[in-house]
């Protein structure tokens, strides 16, 4: 057996109890990131940067919420407005001026919302700005980019690189463009294709960055192209919306869609996600606006308790410099991991933007200005396979649990001393990942 696995089965044995028991009541783990050979852990509670398993074990956090988190966990403010909704309920069965405070402020730091809709999930907000799109052009087919992820449900599950096609029909299937991302590529499909109502993309690239775009102004390209030819552009910000700025990547990058989906930072860590954009196509929801609307029902949209944790974070991010806090916290962990691949001699390459942070080792590259030079294809593979399920596992053995083993999700919380400590773990990593004779 592996060192690396071994000390981990050492460590997490309550975890492993919970999860042999678990196989007799879920079905699976419940979440696509969180299944680990050979047993995912349990966490009991989290503040700030640091979550505790089941056992007292202390870990410090780089998956906040699967990117939810950008306030750390529990953060009082938010706490303290949660716990007070539900002391009034947390279905009201009717309209609740929440959602318009909700909406008031996502329109206010989304550049591109006219009009705000509430949804469940991020899933939920993919599916919907798709519907939206077909309902608006008339037109069937959707372009997605290879590896680009945008959910579970079935016209996003093709080439998505997490999901596979099994149980979706071909008829389905067949709605769905998978494109490179290259401008060249898409603008000769559009040409020859008449059937198109919208392309729809991660905006800082494929699994929230690790594959980015290859070309800084390719959003504005795509705007460019997909306004001549009258199709509806999806901006997917489902996990880079207000962290890669408080206003998101359209912010940062100064491109605006059509259509903006949402979720995790907007409903502050509970369930909950939105589509915003343009009034003319959202407005295809108000009930009696045209000749026909679309049906979208939803028991949580935007119910109380999310729209609580929603305002309260982004108010906070309105009016105190957390993505500052969290950008810098990256900045440093970023060149942190670089020095230490350096020291210890392994190949790597370590990219991202804002308070994204991604690592691969095997491949080296130039990173410029937020963008990998790496090719794709070498960061796939670099990025695939027993690999990254060695180093999540060989982080977790420092006490530190990270996304996927390809990355980090920073937050305002993280401290020096939680860098310095993963920095100094990270030598502990390669150490192991060397004695495993696994790089």
């Amino acid at each position: 057996m592996s060192e690396i696995i071994k000390k981990y089965t050492q460590k997490y044995k309550k975890s492993q109890q919970l999860f042999t028991q678990g196989g007799r009541i879920i079905a699976g783990s419940g979440h696509e990131s969180r299944p680990q050979k050979p047993f995912p852990i349990f966490v009991e509670n989290a503040k700030g940067a640091v979550k505790f398993d089941v056992e007292g074990n202390r870990i410090i956090d780089y998956q906040m919420g699967f990117g939810s988190l950008l306030l750390g966990h529990s953060h009082p403010v938010v706490m303290e407005k949660v716990a007070k909704r539900l002391e009034n309920g947390t279905h009201l069965g009717a309209l609740s001026e929440l959602e318009l405070i909700w909406g008031s402020q996502v329109k206010n730091l989304i550049p591109s919302a006219e009009l705000v809709r509430f949804t469940s999930s991020g899933s939920e907000s993919t599916l919907l700005a798709m519907r939206l799109a077909r309902a608006f052009t008339g037109k069937k087919k959707i372009i997605k980019f290879k590896q680009h992820y945008h959910g579970w449900h079935d016209y996003a599950v093709p080439e998505s690189g997490l999901n596979t096609d099994f149980g979706v029909p071909k008829e389905t299937i067949d709605t769905i463009t998978v494109l490179e991302p290259e401008i060249s590529i898409i603008s000769k499909y559009l040409e020859n294709n008449q059937d198109v109502a919208g392309v729809i993309f991660e905006a800082t690239g494929a699994h929230w960055g690790q594959l980015p775009l290859k070309n800084p102004d390719f959003m504005q390209d795509l705007r460019n192209l997909t306004t001549k030819h009258n199709i509806v552009m999806i901006m997917d910000e489902v996990i880079c919306g207000f962290r890669v700025s408080e206003g998101g990547a359209q912010k940062k990058y100064g491109v605006l869609p059509d259509l903006t989906t949402m979720a995790k930072i907007v409903a502050g860590g509970l369930p909950g996600g939105a589509v915003a954009g343009k009034e003319e196509i959202m407005s295809l929801l108000n009930e009696g606006s045209h000749y026909k609307n679309m049906y979208h029902p939803g028991t949580f949209n935007g119910n109380p308790v999310s729209a609580t944790a929603g305002i309260e974070t982004l108010n906070i991010i309105s009016n105190e410099p957390i993505n500052e806090k969290a950008d810098a916290n990256a900045d440093k962990l970023r060149k942190g991991l670089k020095e230490v691949l350096d020291k210890m001699e392994v190949q790597g390459h370590v990219h991202g933007v804002a308070s994204i942070v991604h690592i691969a080792l095997g491949v080296e590259g130039e990173y410029l200005n937020g963008v990998s030079k790496v090719p794709h294809s070498e960061l796939f593979e670099a990025t695939s396979g027993n690999l990254p399920r060695m180093i999540k596992l060989a982080f977790l053995n420092e006490g530190i649990d990270i996304m996927g083993g390809i990355g980090f999700m920073l937050s305002s919380e993280h401290t020096d001393a939680d860098i310095n400590q993963t920095l100094y773990g990270f030598q502990n990593v390669l150490s192991s990942l060397r004695s495993d004779r696994i790089i």
